[in-house]
């Protein structure tokens, strides 16, 4: 029961007893209470007599639960009669716990996995480069088809468009051959069959939705192989092979320096609403990696390149290769989904390596074409 149905609790105890003391409480007035005979150290709990003849005892008994607190940090409560158990005793205060250890910021992926990969991708892409340049292109045909089949997968998944994937693979790696071949004429002939083609295919299934599909269908041909053209297109060049090289090195320098940066010092998020993991301090990182790079790039590896042209180049690389990124992170916000794909452990798939590249390439191209020309 409440200790306000019976009235003010007593007062507790402050210090040494004083009869002269100012601001003394006076003892409370009890069957049982004789100031004079009180224990000058603290004041006793008040104890009623047991009637002598019956009484009323559940009178009596209420008056034995009410005590007022010893100390004036002990909480006001019932206190048991002699001999019985309490029901809610007292807990024991709790033992101090460890502070918990500091969390360490973490990638958020496996980087062991992620850093094999990439090894192993650049020896294939290097190897191939300056071996035998056929090869390369087969090979950037071939992640240009792995792409277009991520890309085209998660959209009929994520929102039921059904872009044609046959005509787009088949029209997609025709583009980087083409590119490579007969340069930019080829490159755009190519696309604008691979166009027709996807128009063509997609008649072959009902009419409902048809423009939505093949609008996705355009877009997939112009994002995926069309842009992927203008790597093949610098290889053709006399030194094609370190220009290529100089744009792979420039997109992941600058990456790599986005990363490093502002794992370590971003605190001011760039695009929250569609990369929350990217911050202005990174992209300041990847500018400064990547002009340093570009300046080093176009004075040793590119003929006649100087080195000032690398700091611009690699001032256009960082801007070309931050927007690619948050361009299809927004197509992975859209879709709903964190990767494009899982064939690469560490980094998603095909898609999620190619989003800073695709952009890139005709930046560098026109660039490089721009400061030490085509041949």
């Amino acid at each position: 029961m409440n200790d306000s149905s019976w009235g003010t609790p007593q007062t507790g105890y402050w210090g040494p007893p004083s009869d002269h003391a100012p601001g003394r409480a006076a003892a409370p007035a009890g069957h049982a209470y004789d100031a004079h005979n009180a224990p000058q150290t603290r004041p006793m709990p008040i104890v009623p007599d047991v009637p002598e003849h019956g009484g009323n005892q559940d009178a009596d008994r209420g008056t034995a639960l009410l005590s007022g607190p010893l100390f004036r940090d002990e909480p006001t409560r019932a206190r048991p009669l002699p001999g019985e158990v309490p029901q809610n005793p007292e807990p024991m205060p709790d033992a101090p716990q460890p502070a918990p250890a500091p969390q360490k910021k973490t990638a958020g992926r496996d980087l062991g996995a992620a850093i094999g990969v990439g090894i192993g991708l650049g020896a294939v892409i290097v190897a191939s480069l300056f071996v035998v340049k056929a090869v390369f292109v087969g090979v950037v045909a071939l992640a240009v088809v792995v792409g277009l089949w991520e890309l085209t997968s998660r959209l009929q998944e994520r929102k039921g468009i059904k872009a044609p994937l046959v005509p787009l693979a088949l029209g997609g790696a025709a583009m980087v051959a083409a590119g490579y071949a007969w340069e930019t004429e080829g490159a755009w002939i190519a696309m604008a069959l691979t166009t027709l083609a996807v128009l063509v295919w997609r008649m072959t299934a009902s009419p409902e939705n048809y423009l939505r599909d093949v609008t996705a269908g355009v877009f997939a041909a112009f994002y995926v192989p069309f842009l992927a053209t203008f790597v093949a297109m610098m290889l053709t060049a006399d030194d094609g092979a370190w220009r290529v090289l100089t744009f792979l090195l420039l997109t992941v320098v600058s990456d790599t320096g986005a990363y490093a940066v502002g794992w370590r010092f971003g605190t001011h998020k760039l695009a929250p609403r569609i990369s929350p993991g990217k911050t202005r301090e990174g992209l300041l990182g990847a500018v400064a990696f990547a002009m340093v790079a570009g300046a080093l790039c176009m004075q040793f590896l590119i003929d006649d390149g100087v080195w000032w042209q690398g700091l611009l180049l690699g001032l256009a690389v960082a801007a070309s290769a931050t927007l690619g990124d948050l361009g299809e992170s927004m197509i992975k916000r859209d879709l709903g989904i964190k990767d494009m794909g899982t064939l690469l452990p560490g980094h998603g798939g095909i898609m999620d390596r190619l989003d800073s590249l695709l952009p890139t390439a005709p930046v560098v191209w026109l660039l490089l074409v721009l400061f030490v020309g085509s041949g």
